[in-house]
């Protein structure tokens, strides 16, 4: 049997108001091969760096390997992703999660063009990211290559500044968990929905009403993955969806699976990241 661990880690304060959560990931090799190794959005930007062995990914019909000793970004995703180490050895990763207020202060990107994508952090942002990734390889220690990895976030913080109007509006889609209207948006920030998707698609990669929806999702699946039953949901589910059938389609956008039939095969890899 496969044992794996998710270590969490504590961001310096400069990162933690846009660190959803940082972590190690560890494994002494891949799942069985009957076992879904599905990971859910949530609405984050991952960035990650594999000290040992690989990892695959594979959202929707592509296939995405993230090698030994590379900086990956994956850009907002809002389809069910499908992992594995890449050769049945021991894995190591480090996670930073970026939550929709981080990304576009540390990196200046297309984000609509890396959307359900990911990507080498060298094929973003060129030589500082190689370099990075040469100091963290022939660092041994853990503890330093997270040190070094907050390091160089800080200095790219430092050269941003915030967007107002976007965070407003992020605080409000969070603080509703998801029900804030595009519409209300508009007129508490006296904006267009258009200037509003247009704001969200250079920050994000998406705009407003995606992001409320994946964001709607999460805490259905916060619950999945925390072991409340389905039965136990129904009297909460009219409070954000118009009706059952409404829920189940958003649940199997989001999954690739109904809620029963997710719930029959919930394993460790699925929870313990929507959680950790």
């Amino acid at each position: 049997m496969t044992d794996f661990r998710f270590i969490p880690i504590t961001p310096h304060p400069l990162l933690s108001p846009y660190v959803a959560k940082m972590s190690v990931f560890e494994s002494s090799g891949r799942l069985p091969a009957t076992e879904r190794k599905l990971i859910v959005p949530n609405a984050n930007f991952k960035l990650t760096f594999t000290y040992r062995n690989g990892i695959e990914a594979r959202i929707g019909d592509k296939t995405f390997i993230q090698n030994q000793n590379k900086l990956s970004l994956s850009g907002l995703i809002d389809s069910p992703v499908l992992i594995d180490p890449q050769e049945d050895a021991q894995t190591g990763t480090i996670i930073i999660e970026f939550n929709p207020l981080g990304a576009y202060r540390l990196f200046r990107l297309s984000y609509s063009e890396v959307k359900n994508q990911i990507v080498e952090l060298a094929d973003l942002i060129g030589s500082r990211s190689e370099e990075l990734q040469t100091q963290l390889a022939e660092t041994n220690s853990v503890t330093m290559k997270l040190q070094l990895l907050q390091d160089f976030l800080i200095n790219l913080l430092e050269k941003t500044t915030s967007d107002p109007i976007y965070d407003y509006c992020i605080g409000r889609i969070s603080a509703s968990k998801g029900l804030v209207s595009v519409g209300q948006l508009e007129k508490e920030t006296g904006y267009s929905s258009r200037w509003l998707h247009t704001k969200f698609l250079e920050h994000l990669g998406t705009g407003p009403k995606n992001l409320a929806e994946i964001v709607r999702f999460k805490q259905f699946y916060q619950a999945y993955a925390t072991g409340v039953k389905s039965m136990e949901l129904k009297a909460h589910i009219y409070q954000y969806y118009h009706d059952q059938s409404h829920f189940i389609r958003a649940f199997k956008r989001f999954t690739g699976y109904t809620p029963t039939e997710l719930q029959n095969s919930m394993n460790e890899l699925s929870t313990r990241n929507f959680t950790s």
